[in-house]
């Protein structure tokens, strides 16, 4: 349910702003009339509004590769986030749990304690409790197997949004590069090296690295924060399988 949420959300989104580029860009000469510029001196522009107005004076062949990367970026972060914050378990509390259903009604009450429980830890200790008939190195290596898969669920997508970080400001420098070839070009075409003829062309294609930047760096500030989210859960994934194992050894030597 939740991926054909961000689905839609994603589909909506880039649906939005396809259609809303090219009005902008149909409605900015409007605003270069005497009069409304005369306001727009007067009253001061948000800089939400001014990021507006500069993406739209970007070229839209350039730039709408970029925005692709920052939502697509971004529905992958959303995603994580959301699942994430799901597989976070309150681990001291489980062990709790679990260790008074070990005591009260052996490994059958404690596993129906974690399957009653959500998150990768929940799922490791089901896992370890399911093969603890058979000993605490089958444990353990059910544990640890068990570990590494629940491991690469929560690391799912990392590697899509680090492509988008390294994608968008080397679309950013490519638009750059050939805004400045086309510039050149018109220098060429007009023999002449006048600002104005080469002003435009140097703007757009300066723009396209500035937009490919904030996208990295918007990116990058979520890629870090998912990272060590991960090593987090990870780190409590650890140290608690070590202590669903010191527990079944201590509850085999006090049958034993």
């Amino acid at each position: 349910m939740l991926r054909k949420f961000l689905s839609l959300f994603l589909v909506g989104v880039m649906s939005t702003c396809i259609i809303a580029t090219p009005l902008l860009a149909q409605d900015a000469p409007a605003a270069g009339s005497t009069e409304v510029s005369a306001m727009d001196d007067e009253a001061p522009k948000g800089n939400h509004q001014m990021v507006k107005e500069r993406f739209i004076e970007g070229d839209p062949t350039f730039m709408a590769p970029v925005l692709i990367c920052l939502i697509l970026g971004l529905a992958i972060v959303i995603e994580r986030i959301i699942y994430l914050n799901m597989s976070t378990t309150n681990t001291s509390k489980l062990l709790e749990s679990v260790e008074e259903a070990l005591k009260s009604g052996g490994t059958d009450g404690a596993k129906e304690v974690c399957r009653n429980t959500k998150g990768p830890i929940a799922g490791i200790f089901y896992q370890g409790l399911d093969r603890a008939h058979e000993g605490v190195d089958i444990v353990e290596k059910s544990v640890v197997a068990y570990g590494g898969v629940e491991v690469s669920r929560l690391e799912r997508g990392l590697s899509w949004i680090g492509l988008f970080i390294a994608l968008a400001p080397m679309l950013g420098f490519m638009g750059t590069v050939i805004g400045m070839i086309d510039a050149f070009d018109k220098i060429a075409a007009a023999n002449n090296i006048s600002p104005a003829i080469v002003a435009g062309g140097i703007k757009i294609a300066l723009l396209t690295t500035v937009f490919g930047l904030i996208v990295a760096i918007i990116l990058q500030v979520f890629y870090n924060y998912l990272v060590s989210k991960v090593d987090s859960i990870t780190g409590q994934m650890e140290e608690a399988s070590i202590a669903l194992v010191d527990m079944l050894v201590k509850e085999s030597h006090a049958k034993h």
